[in-house]
């Protein structure tokens, strides 16, 4: 009986998350034997953006044509000058670079989603392959064109029975009945950095501010009443979504942001629990930035009877990074990377755009 040849494959993910921390690199090494895939994270980081990146990010989606295509451009050469900078540091050699890009517009009810960062521009800065435009062949089969990384749970943390990220919004990926079904939960660091940058702050330490406010039960029971927690899976949330949503509601409280932030953050953190079908789920797998919120942990922990597992903090950093990385060599090898089941789409596909030469 002869053993199935290993294949073993190079590649950088970059993640550029809504929150505008800033760029995670991870430059990851995947390892194929017969349908198990192994993975290491070899080196990563985050690259901060400067107050004037930031500034064109937001002004991206309020901008004119051009002016937008001037933004995607001049995004993609920092992120390949970026990307050249950090192989030439860690000696690397990646057969890929598999970017995510900026999501600027996501509406997928209209047929379109649109990430800034152009691939052509990060291919030719870097000399190197690159994968980007994930998910707009998903949307043009009628799927949400979100969330992607599910395949990625399946795929390299299978023995967890659900995975949790709070990012900029938090969204959970479960194994439901021989499928992996997923979908946006709630918003989390978008909205609470949002609030925290009223007080002038980047973002709510440990969420310190948050724990010192109070509670306010009618801005709670508004946000509750959102359609978007009744509506069924498949469902994704964007940045459009908050703005017409939540924080006309919350505004509402401005004279108190620390009450606010609190309130915020009991409702992240409940509907998170709620997301969890206690009878089915007991280990579950929490990454991204929102882990790092410490109130909102604890508050998690305190209203879910599951098994909360966090990683070590490569994973809970790049953990989307990483299976950015893992949709582009997927890409590269033909083999499909979004699944139907997660986003509603009609079948599924094997999305991104190559940039080579």
């Amino acid at each position: 009986m002869h053993s199935e040849r290993e294949e073993t494959v190079q590649a950088i993910g970059l993640m550029s998350g809504t929150s505008l921390d800033g760029l995670d690199i991870a430059c990851c090494t995947f390892s194929f034997s017969g349908d198990k895939i192994s993975f290491s994270i070899d080196c990563a980081e985050t690259v901060p953006y400067q107050p004037a990146m930031i500034s064109k990010l937001r002004q991206s989606e309020n901008t004119g044509t051009l002016e937008f295509f001037r933004i995607h451009n001049a995004y993609g050469r920092w992120a390949g000058e970026v990307v050249r900078d950090f192989i030439g540091r860690y000696h690397l050699n990646p057969l890929l670079i598999a970017s995510h890009g900026h999501t600027v517009f996501h509406r997928p009810e209209e047929g379109f989603t649109v990430q800034a960062g152009s691939g052509a521009q990060i291919a030719a800065i870097t000399g190197i392959r690159t994968v980007c435009d994930f998910r707009s062949i998903d949307v043009a089969l009628g799927g949400q064109g979100a969330p992607l990384v599910p395949i990625g749970d399946r795929l390299l943390f299978g023995n967890y029975q659900a995975c949790i990220n709070i990012g900029g919004f938090s969204n959970i990926s479960i194994e439901s009945g021989g499928s992996r079904v997923a979908w946006d939960i709630c918003p989390a660091n978008y909205v609470l950095n949002h609030y925290a940058g009223k007080l002038g702050l980047k973002y709510d330490d440990s969420g310190k501010i948050a724990r010192s406010g109070t509670f306010i039960p009618e801005l709670f029971q508004q946000l509750n009443k959102l359609d978007y927690y009744s509506a069924k899976p498949p469902k994704s949330l964007g940045r459009e979504w908050v703005e017409a949503s939540i924080y006309p509601l919350a505004d509402k409280f401005l004279d108190d942001i620390p009450c606010i932030l609190h309130t915020l953050t009991v409702h992240i953190a409940e509907r998170i629990s709620l997301s969890l079908p206690e009878k089915t789920v007991n280990k579950v797998l929490f990454t991204g930035g929102g882990v790092h919120n410490i109130f909102l942990v604890e508050l998690i922990r305190n209203m879910s009877s599951c098994s909360i597992e966090i990683p070590e903090p490569e994973i809970i950093d790049y953990k989307e990074a990483l299976i950015f990385a893992l949709l582009g060599v997927l890409r590269h090898k033909n083999i499909p990377n979004c699944l139907a089941s997660v986003t509603g789409a009609v079948s599924d596909s094997i999305g991104g755009a190559i940039y080579d030469f």
